[in-house]
C-alpha cells in the first residue's frame, strides 16, 4: 500500500485536502465573527488581485464556486448519515417498507421518497406503485408525470385512483384535473400493464361536455383491463350506455361497479336528459345478468325506468347491493313485483335515496310483503328523500302511513 507521501498521489490533492481540511478545523466561533473574517480575507485577496475588473470577478465567481461545492458536499454528507442513521433505527427490513409504501397515496410516497436515499431506493421499487392514489392532489396532474409513475408500476399495477373527491354539483370547465387526451395517451399502451389492473376510480375529470361525450363513444379503452373487479366513474354529464356493451364483452370479473352522473339542469340536451328502457338499457342489463362476480352495483341519476330496474334486481345471482339513488324516473312500481317474486334472490341491501318520483304507496307494498315474508334475503333499505315521497293526491309525504 502506497505511503501518504508516494510520489503516485497528485502533490495537488495532497494541498488541497490539507486546505480542507484546515478550513473544517476552524475552531468554533459566533457566525458572526467567522463571516467577518471571511470578508476580511475576500477584501484582501481582491485587494491583491490585478486592477482588471475581469480578473476580480472570476476570483468572486471562483469563491462562489468553491462555496457552492462545499454546501452539495456538505449535504451529500448529511444525507449518507441519514440514510445510516435510517438503516440502523427503522425497524423494518425493505420488503416491508415496499409494502408500506404501497399502501400510502402517491403524494404521501413522493414526500417519503425525498427523506433519504434509502426510503427513495425503496420508493424506486414498482411494487411501491402497485396503488396509485392521485385524488389528494389539488393541482393539476400532467400527464407525463402520471404516465411516469404507472411505468414505474409496471405489472405492478393494481389500482388506479385519479380525479378529485371534492363533490362539484357541475363540471368544472376552466381547471381541468388532467388534460383531455389524457386517458387515451396513458392507455394507449396499456398492454404493459393493464393485465394486472383489478381497480380503476375516476373522480371528476371530464371537463366539458364535448369531450365526456366524446368519451363515451371511445370506452373501447377499458376491454384492455379484463381483471378488473372494481370500476368507478364519478362526474360523467349522462350515462354511459356504450360503456356497459365493453364491461358485458371484455370485464367479465367485475364485483363491484358505481358509475355515478352530475345533477344537471333540466335545460340539459336531450341526449343527457334520456329514458333509459329495455331497449336503450340492453347493454347494461346483459352486463348485470352475464357477470358472475357482481356483488355490488351503483348507478347513481340513473334514467332509468321501473321495468329495467326490476331486470336489475333480479336478475342477477350474486349481487347483494344495489343502489339506484337519486334517479328522476324511478317511481318504485317496481318494488311490488320484486317484493313477491323474489323470494330467493340475494340481494340484502336496496339504496332508492332521493328518488324524485318514488311513490309512497309502492313504499308501503313492497314493506308489507317484507313483513310477509316474501323477500327474506333484504336486511336494508333505504328510501329516505329530501323532498319527501310523491303520495296520490300528488302531495310530498314525509311520513308514510
Amino acid at each position: 500500500m502506497d505511503s501518504p507521501t508516494s510520489p503516485t498521489q497528485n502533490p495537488s490533492s495532497l494541498h488541497t485536502g490539507s486546505i480542507i481540511s484546515t478550513l473544517l478545523s476552524f475552531p468554533y466561533s459566533s457566525p458572526i465573527s467567522i463571516a467577518s473574517s471571511f470578508d476580511r480575507e475576500l477584501e484582501k485577496a481582491l485587494a491583491s488581485a490585478s486592477d482588471d475588473a475581469s480578473v476580480q470577478a472570476c476570483l468572486v465567481d471562483r469563491t462562489l464556486q468553491l462555496a457552492s461545492l462545499l454546501l452539495e458536499s456538505t449535504r451529500r454528507s448529511f444525507r449518507k448519515r441519514a440514510t445510516a442513521h435510517n438503516s440502523s433505527s427503522w425497524f423494518l427490513p425493505p420488503e416491508l417498507t415496499i409494502k408500506v409504501f404501497s399502501m400510502v397515496d402517491t403524494k404521501s410516497l413522493m414526500q417519503a421518497a425525498a427523506c433519504c436515499t434509502m426510503f427513495n431506493k425503496c420508493a424506486m421499487d414498482p411494487f411501491s406503485y402497485a396503488h396509485i392514489d392521485m385524488t389528494k392532489c389539488t393541482n393539476k396532474v400532467h400527464n407525463e408525470d402520471l404516465c411516469n409513475l404507472t411505468h414505474r408500476a409496471g405489472k405492478e399495477l393494481r389500482s388506479l385512483k385519479l380525479g378529485s373527491l371534492g363533490r362539484s354539483p357541475y363540471p368544472s370547465w376552466d381547471h381541468p384535473f388532467v388534460d383531455a387526451p389524457f386517458l387515451s395517451e396513458l392507455f394507449y399502451d396499456a398492454d404493459f400493464f393493464g393485465s394486472g389492473l383489478k381497480s380503476l376510480r375516476l373522480y371528476h375529470i371530464w371537463t366539458n361536455m364535448r369531450f365526456s361525450l366524446s368519451v363515451c363513444t371511445s370506452f373501447n379503452m377499458f376491454s384492455v383491463f379484463s381483471n378488473l373487479t372494481d370500476l368507478r366513474i364519478v362526474g360523467l354529464t349522462h350515462p354511459p350506455m356504450d360503456l356497459f356493451k365493453i364491461l358485458a364483452e371484455k370485464c367479465r370479473l367485475i364485483e363491484h361497479l358505481c358509475i355515478e352522473n352530475y345533477h344537471l339542469p333540466s335545460k340539459a340536451s336531450p341526449l343527457i336528459r334520456c329514458n333509459i328502457d329495455i331497449v336503450k338499457g340492453s347493454h347494461l342489463i346483459e352486463f348485470v345478468t352475464n357477470s358472475p362476480n357482481l356483488t355490488s352495483l351503483r348507478l347513481i341519476h340513473f334514467p332509468l325506468n321501473d321495468e329495467v330496474a326490476y331486470i336489475l334486481a333480479q336478475s342477477s345471482c350474486t349481487m347483494k347491493y344495489l343502489n339506484l339513488s337519486r334517479s328522476p324516473t324511478i317511481s318504485g312500481r317496481f318494488l311490488r313485483d320484486l317484493g313477491n317474486s323474489c323470494k330467493e334472490s340475494p340481494l340484502k341491501t336496496l339504496i332508492m335515496r332521493n328518488c324524485l318520483k318514488l311513490q309512497e304507496k309502492e313504499v308501503l307494498e313492497f314493506c308489507n310483503s317484507l313483513i310477509k315474508g316474501n323477500f327474506k334475503s333484504i336486511r336494508y333499505i333505504d328510501v329516505s328523500n329530501n323532498r319527501g315521497l310523491v303520495s296520490d293526491d300528488g302531495k310530498r309525504s314525509y311520513k308514510p302511513k
